[in-house]
């Protein structure tokens, strides 16, 4: 099944054109890494297929449904079934603790308090955090924070995560580390990925990468040692 279809898609800010015709797909529980010079348009194209921004034309698709002429209600509604992204720097609510901000995009969704109680329970070992759950941001390590991260983006279930430079603030055992759970948790779930990196190193758990500049995508390679 294809989780991901971009086709002809197109993004200007005024005169400056950012994404001039991307077409890109990925199969379900496939991880190709996005890569390019800063400015290539990497994190529009990640922005308009997170729906936090709207292309000018083009469209895409995620699990077989075109979100390109979804109206706001439903692209929230998808953000929050099917879509999770993981940033750079965690974006954790600072005023929740490890549980908490894993439970909070249940409860956003409405699910049931015991259904989150057991999901964040079963999340918070699958990251290696049980005993690390009632624990603040402020009080985690970069890694800790980046395990919650990935937990939170888990909860829902999605069909695909973006990543944008997901071991960008971590030392290199760290990021390791974090690559192999990103590894592992796409493999179990047949989660598809599509990480926007700078780093040789995340391309070993990807099973294609795509180059981009000026807003195309100028070639990809295809990497044997990924995993579909």
């Amino acid at each position: 099944m294809i989780a991901l279809q971009v086709s002809k898609l197109k993004k200007s800010y005024g005169a400056d054109s950012v994404l001039a015709g991307i077409s890109l797909s990925l199969k379900e529980g496939e991880r190709a890494a996005l890569m390019g010079p800063s400015g290539s348009g990497k994190s529009t194209l990640l922005n308009c297929i997170a729906g936090i921004d709207r292309s000018d034309s083009g469209e895409i698709s995620i699990s077989g449904e075109k979100i390109s002429d979804f109206d706001e209600n439903a692209l929230c509604k998808m953000r929050r079934e099917n879509v999770a992204t993981v940033f750079q720097f965690f974006h954790l609510l600072p005023t929740l603790s490890a549980k908490e901000n894993i439970e909070f995009p249940m409860q956003l969704a409405g699910w049931e308090k015991e259904a989150v109680a057991n999901r964040v329970e079963e999340l918070i070992e699958e990251v290696g955090l049980d005993h690390r759950a009632t624990a603040m941001p402020h009080e985690l390590s970069g890694g800790e924070m980046q395990r919650v991260a990935i937990a939170r983006a888990l909860s829902i279930r999605p069909k695909l995560i973006l990543a944008d430079e997901p071991t960008g603030n971590l030392d290199s055992k760290t990021g390791e580390d974090i690559l192999n759970l990103l590894e592992s948790v796409s493999n179990t779930y047949r989660i598809a990925m599509l990480l926007v990196t700078h780093s040789k190193q995340v391309t070993r758990i990807c099973d294609r990468t795509l180059q981009m500049k000026d807003g195309r995508i100028i070639g990809q390679e295809e990497l044997s040692d990924g995993n579909s």
